[in-house]
């Protein structure tokens, strides 16, 4: 028998926020699994620091063709910034060691239009190897088999890396540990669990999080927090219902369930292409738009912090409404054609509420951003 045990925090939560005037619902995280101390968990080794690194020449507007040399020199020079190390290798080694299984969590959802490009992941998978780690022990995964076949990782990697997908067949519990889960009723639903899933609890040393830049009809963008929180559990999609969604607490709750949080030590934000309305789906192609950039760090709340800005931006410049507008006159379900309508009362305040649970720093001035413009 494996012995569970209630992370105290979450669970004092609820009273804390109602004392606040804030509604959330009360959740039950269990979990067998303590806190690593190797202080590389989030918001991991660089607390509040973000290297956001510009190619102009990095995809091809007309084509969305990926430039694989201008991405090799995004990432090379995004992790020696952020580790202040000048060897590319040397800033790998600093969070990897070649006796670890890494598990590198893409995103899917958006695929073919926008998914964690697979020459961004070919490349990180090429970072790994060149320091020691056997492909044999690196998983590329996503929680469903027909959003990841879509992108082809195969034919970017070497041969050996798993590439694999949590759920083969739809609703399929096989993927997921029943011994560590995040318990609460939203609308009066029967299943009540969302389960961690099997691989980041039994297999996985570290995690490296690979999201896009994208809005989000529920949690108004969707980046580090959501792609590590919603894609490492089953039965998220309860979490909203009609207008009503409760993405605003339960994306960081999901995030901070030991072991994803301290597994969780390097997020590579592929924004070569993005979406400004209609995430995290893009079935029109209108609204993808080309930020022609990458971010890094170990601070997911850092990084979707600065995610704010660039889909604010696009969507300012598009005339569309701001993410965090509340009116009701503004939903609808014509959210595809419509950018002034949305199915839910966005919760962008995601963001900052996982601050809170000290996965990272939300307050603009005491991130530190380091931008860097290659040719």
């Amino acid at each position: 028998m494996r012995r569970r045990a209630l992370l105290q925090l979450p669970a004092l939560l609820p009273a804390i926020l109602h004392g606040r005037g804030l509604d959330t619902p009360r959740y039950k995280v269990v979990t067998p699994a303590a806190p690593q101390q190797n202080g590389l968990g989030m918001p991991g080794k660089f607390p509040g620091r973000v290297v956001t690194v510009h190619s102009p020449t990095c995809i091809d507007e007309e084509s969305a063709v990926v430039n694989q040399n201008a991405v090799s020199a995004m990432i090379s020079s995004g992790m020696t910034t952020l580790t202040g190390l000048k060897d590319s290798r040397d800033a790998w080694a600093s969070l990897f060691s070649p006796n670890d299984t890494v598990g590198i969590k893409v995103n899917c959802s958006g695929a073919p239009q926008v998914c964690s490009r697979p020459e961004v992941v070919g490349d990180v998978v090429r970072n790994l190897v060149s320091i020691g780690l056997n492909p044999k022990n690196i998983w590329i995964y996503e929680r469903f088999a027909d959003q990841l076949a879509s992108v082809h990782y195969e034919r970017y990697v070497p041969a050996g890396v798993n590439i694999t997908a949590v759920e083969t067949q739809r609703r399929s519990i096989l993927g997921y540990d029943p011994f560590t889960y995040v318990e609460t009723d939203f609308f009066g639903e029967e299943d009540t669990r969302s389960n961690l899933v099997r691989l980041v609890s039994e297999r996985f040393d570290k995690i490296i999080n690979v999201p896009n830049m994208k809005d989000h009809g529920a949690a108004g963008v969707t980046g580090c927090l959501k792609n590590i929180a919603y894609g490492n559990f089953s039965n998220v999609a309860r979490s909203h219902y009609e207008e009503k969604t409760n993405t605003r607490t339960f994306i960081g709750t999901l995030a901070a369930v030991e072991p994803l949080r301290s597994k969780t030590v390097l997020s590579v934000m592929d924004g070569l292409r993005g979406v400004w309305h209609g995430g995290p789906f893009v079935r029109d192609t209108k609204f993808a738009f080309y930020p022609k950039q990458m971010k890094f760090g170990t601070d997911p709340v850092a990084m979707d912090r600065l995610l704010i800005d660039v889909i604010e931006e696009k969507r300012k410049r598009e005339g569309a409404v701001s993410v965090w507008n509340r009116d009701p006159r503004y939903l609808g379900d014509t959210r595809e054609l419509d950018p002034n309508k949305n199915p839910f009362i966005r919760e962008p305040g995601h963001i900052e509420f996982a601050g809170t649970l000290g996965l990272g720093i939300y307050d603009l001035d005491a991130i530190k951003e380091d931008v860097l413009h290659l040719a």
